[in-house]
Parts: C-alpha cells; sequence; structure tokens
C-alpha cells in the first residue's frame, strides 16, 4: 500500500490534504482514533513536514555535530551564556520528573539535553541527542523544531507528533530571541511522557525563555557606536539623552523635539516642526527658534543643524528597539523593552500619533502571541489596566476569577459610557 503522507501532491486541495494526513494519522497510532481534534498549529505544521518529504515511518534524527565540533559550537553559541539560568529553573523539575531538558538551536539543532538517565537513555534510541538536527523539515512536527519554525511557544501532544516513532512523547519548547537585535536564537524545551500533557508544561517553558531573555539583556554590554547618542523616552515625560559620554535629562519639550528629529535624520523644516510639536496655529516660529536655541545649548552647538533642523549625529532610541523586536517577531523581547507610552505626558499631535502607533503594535503583537505572562503583565501596568482588549485576551487563555471579574466591570464601564454618550443604551 502506498504511504498516504508521502502520496500526498503539492497540488490537492489543503482541506483535502489536512483530511487525508488526518486518516493517515489514525492508521499510524496505536489506538487506531484520534482523541481530540486536529489542532490548527499541528495541521499547519503536518503540512509543512509532508512538503519537506518527511516520512513518518522515520527511525531517527541525524547527528549533524559530534564530538569537537559539537563543544565548538556550543561553546561560542549565545545561549551557553544562559544555560545556567536553564539549569536552575528546569534541572530539578526535568529529574524529578523524569523528563529531559534540551536547548536548540535556531537550525533546530540539538546543542544540549539533560535530564533523568533513563529519560536519556530512551530518547537516545530516536537519536534526540546533544548535535541531532530536530528542525521540522527533517523530522517532522515537534516541540523544540516547531518553536523555531513558527518562532512562538508550542506544545506537541503524543500523537501530534508527525513521525510515529516519537508518538511515544510529549513536549512544549519556547523560542529564545537576543534581547537588542530580536534575532531567534533557539529554543528551549521540555520533553517527556504523559505527565508534560498539561497547558501549565507550556507556560512554563514560556516562563523560562523570558527569564532567559532577560538575562541576555543583562550580560550584553551596550551596543556602542562612535559618535552615537542613545534616547530613552518610553514611560518618561522627560527624555533621557546619552550624548558624548554624559547624561542629559531633556525638558519635556525638548524630549518631543529630539524624538522626532531622531524620527526623521533626514530633517524637518521650521514649519513642519510647528505642525508636529503645536496644536495651536498661532503659535510663531519665533517661539520654535527659541526653544530650538535652548536645546543647542544643552546638546551643543555643532550637535543641532539648520535648514532643515536635524542631529548632527545617528541617535538610537528605546523606540527604534522595540520596533526592530517586532518587525523580527521577538515579541517577549519587544515587550520587556517597553516601559511605556512614548512621552505619556505630550499633547504634541506628532509625537501622540507615534505613541498611539507604538502602542497599538505591541498590544496587537500581544494579543496575536496569546501569552498569558505576557497578557498579564500589559493589564498590571498603569498604562494597561483599563485595557479591555488585552483583558479579554487575557481570559480567553487564563479565566480565572479575578481576570473575568475585571473584564466584566471594564465591559460595563464601556456600557455605561456608551448609554451616557448617546442617551440610549448601545
Amino acid at each position: 500500500m502506498t504511504d498516504p503522507w508521502v502520496a500526498l501532491e503539492f497540488g490537492t486541495d489543503p482541506a483535502e490534504r489536512v483530511r487525508t494526513m488526518r486518516s493517515a494519522h489514525e492508521r499510524f497510532t496505536a489506538a487506531g482514533t484520534v482523541t481530540r481534534p486536529v489542532r490548527s498549529v499541528v495541521a499547519e505544521s503536518w503540512r509543512r513536514s509532508v512538503r519537506a518529504r518527511v516520512s513518518p515511518e522515520g527511525t531517527g534524527a541525524s547527528v549533524e555535530l559530534t564530538a569537537g565540533d559539537l563543544g565548538a559550537y556550543r561553546a561560542e553559541h549565545p545561549l551557553s551564556r544562559v544555560m545556567p539560568v536553564f539549569r536552575e529553573l528546569m534541572g530539578g523539575f526535568a529529574k524529578d520528573g523524569e523528563h529531559l531538558l534540551a536547548v536548540c538551536d535556531a537550525h533546530g539543532r540539538l546543542l544540549w539535553v539533560e535530564g533523568h538517565p533513563a529519560t536519556r537513555t530512551r530518547a537516545g534510541r530516536m537519536n534526540f541527542v546533544p548535535g541531532a538536527r530536530w528542525a521540522e523539515s527533517a523530522m517532522g512536527t515537534n516541540a523544540p523544531g516547531t518553536a523555531v519554525a513558527v518562532d512562538r511557544p508550542v506544545q506537541v501532544f503524543a500523537t501530534e507528533h508527525f513521525v510515529r516513532r516519537v508518538q511515544p512523547w510529549t513536549c512544549a519548547a519556547a523560542p529564545v530571541h537576543d534581547p537588542r537585535s530580536g534575532r531567534l536564537l533557539g529554543a528551549v524545551d521540555i520533553t517527556g511522557g504523559d505527565g508534560l500533557a498539561h497547558p501549565h508544561s507550556l507556560a512554563f517553558v514560556q516562563a523560562v525563555a523570558r527569564a532567559a531573555e532577560s538575562q541576555l539583556a543583562l550580560l550584553s554590554p551596550p551596543v556602542e557606536a562612535d559618535g552615537a547618542w542613545e534616547l530613552t523616552a518610553l514611560g518618561r515625560d522627560e527624555a533621557l539623552l546619552v550624548a558624548n559620554g554624559r547624561k542629559v535629562r531633556l525638558s519635556r519639550r525638548h524630549s518631543e523635539i529630539v524624538v522626532l528629529l531622531a524620527r526623521h535624520p533626514e530633517g524637518l523644516t521650521g514649519d513642519e516642526l510647528l505642525c508636529a510639536l503645536y496644536e495651536d496655529e498661532s503659535v510663531t516660529p519665533v517661539t520654535l527658534r527659541a526653544e530650538l536655541a535652548r536645546l543647542r545649548q544643552v546638546v551643543g552647538p555643532e550637535m543641532l543643524r539648520s535648514r532643515p533642523y536635524r542631529l548632527a549625529v545617528r541617535v538610537t532610541s528605546d523606540v527604534d528597539v522595540v520596533e526592530r523586536r517586532l518587525g523580527c517577531g521577538a515579541v517577549t523581547a519587544a515587550v520587556s523593552g517597553y516601559a511605556g507610552p512614548l512621552l505619556p505626558g505630550s499633547q504634541a499631535p506628532a509625537v501622540a500619533r507615534l505613541r498611539r502607533r507604538l502602542a497599538d503594535q505591541v498590544r496587537a503583537a500581544l494579543i496575536a502571541r496569546g501569552d498569558p505572562d505576557l497578557l498579564s503583565d500589559w493589564v498590571h501596568a498603569p498604562w494597561g489596566e483599563d485595557d479591555a482588549g488585552v483583558w479579554r485576551a487575557l481570559a480567553a487563555v487564563r479565566p480565572t476569577a479575578p481576570v473575568v471579574a475585571r473584564l466584566r466591570s471594564l465591559e460595563g464601564e464601556l456600557t455605561a459610557d456608551a448609554v451616557d454618550s448617546t442617551g440610549r443604551r448601545p
């Protein structure tokens, strides 16, 4: 009989492919039935596994890094710096629960596999060992390989694994990113038996990944660039500027000017700055020139140029860092760098627009990720405590009594506000 997984043609209708894959999966399970609906993350992974021509009857992973090559690669890999964190947070849990702690690189190659000795021996029979390639394209659906493939936390239960030999196992993995660049470094994974078949396993490994990223941020020295300034403006009404080796606390108006000029290295005309800074159209160019003259005294006359107004040096800001991390999909790292709304007290039109846009981007990424810990951090921060959308997302993944009660209260307030504004119930 032709293997139904390998026989799938690339031109087949996607829905039909999923039905065929599910039928094949049922035949490959020991019980002969699937006990739960196929989750979308699993179905999509199965599709990718089929396209990569992974065989469900595969015997084990190939070992790509051995002996000295593995040791040298591990020593130079950024995740080696946070192995103490992984071992402290997960080592005891893995050994006591007869599980395995595994760490892979961004290519799905296992760098470390530690934990219960008997479990390591069993896992070794399918080459779940350091140096082995467990990328999704090589071993099909599995937590570490799929986590780096989709760059988000993944839990894979038993028969959800694509390769039949891996189906006795359950695993949960979360990606780890460079906290500065947002680059995917790899993933941390917990692998074992039925004892891991619980949502808490995924939450646990997500928390460990976040702790590792926080530790990397502490260990990584600030990026130094010749003559560059560093601007901190998130969560502050008065921005902090690090320039020429000294720290300068800017006034509110100077904070707004530097934020806007940093966003426009090509420069802004006087009229453009007036529109960006002042709601009141009666403010004259003389007022703006006076502010710029005072700013020159603060940063140095050679650092602020005119016609158009622009900064003479490159400025890196915490806004740039958060945007860059979001662009790379590093949501955890982005949230860790978001210290609050941009210049929250500013009424400058251009600053207010940038503040709303950045907050909306972070919120959208949070809601899409659905990480209960990240969502909880947001709603318990001063800027998120009344954010009904994020409370709603948190209630969907962590419907505890306090969360549900807070959401109901917020929705009741929103309904009451709507009634007050329209005079009738919506």
